[in-house]
């Protein structure tokens, strides 16, 4: 089963748990007043009896709620785990393509200060990066070219641009299969709630 499939369904059970638990303590409290204004012995025991029963089922839910709980945190970890992985892998490749880019930007500033001819798109992109370091080679590279005769031309560093890799960590880590034995949901109302209006499943 996916981790996102698997969240859902435990978020779910967990309102679910969360409603019987609300519906049972609000009986047990309605009971426990009856209790304390019984008139006689046989209704104490009677309120008494049905007092027990709902904080049995209480427990019960209780304890259902801390399992489904201990399993969606069990899938919160390994969803935040892959997440974070797919995060680590973008940032770690937009790193590489920021070096990657300048050192493209580095060899178009040689060139340019070698008196070489670099295609118009290059001397834009290190314009754009810094014009400090174009004026710089500009300048440099008038120089070169009054000292020789023959410049070199060059192609385009960035012609065989990669193409963008996509990024999708929340989705990547909702498809994820869950690789853990789920334990199956009894969502089915405690004992106590069978008389009461128990929310609907």
């Amino acid at each position: 089963m996916k981790i996102g499939d698997a969240q859902k369904i435990y978020r779910a059970n967990r309102a679910t748990l969360v409603e019987q638990r609300r519906t049972l303590v609000k009986r047990r409290d309605e009971v426990n007043l009856k209790l304390k204004t019984a008139a006689d012995e046989k209704e104490r025991e009677l309120f008494g009896e049905e007092a027990a029963t709902l904080e049995l089922s209480i427990n019960e839910v209780n304890e259902k709620f801390d399992k489904n709980q201990e399993v969606l945190d069990a899938l919160t970890e390994k969803y935040a785990a892959i997440w974070n992985s797919e995060v680590a892998k973008q940032q770690g490749d937009a790193m590489n393509e920021a070096m990657v880019d300048l050192s493209k930007i580095l060899e178009v500033a040689r060139r340019i200060s070698k008196g070489g001819k670099v295609p118009s798109t290059d001397e834009k992109k290190l314009m754009d990066y810094s014009m400090e370091m174009y004026m710089a080679a500009k300048n440099a590279g008038m120089m070169a070219q009054m000292r020789k005769r023959k410049h070199k031309e060059y192609d385009s560093l960035w012609e065989e641009e990669e193409e963008k890799k996509e990024y999708d960590p929340q989705g990547k880590a909702e498809n994820a299969e869950a690789g853990m034995d789920l334990p199956n949901i009894d969502i089915a109302a405690p004992a106590a709630m069978a008389g009461e209006d128990a929310p609907a499943e």
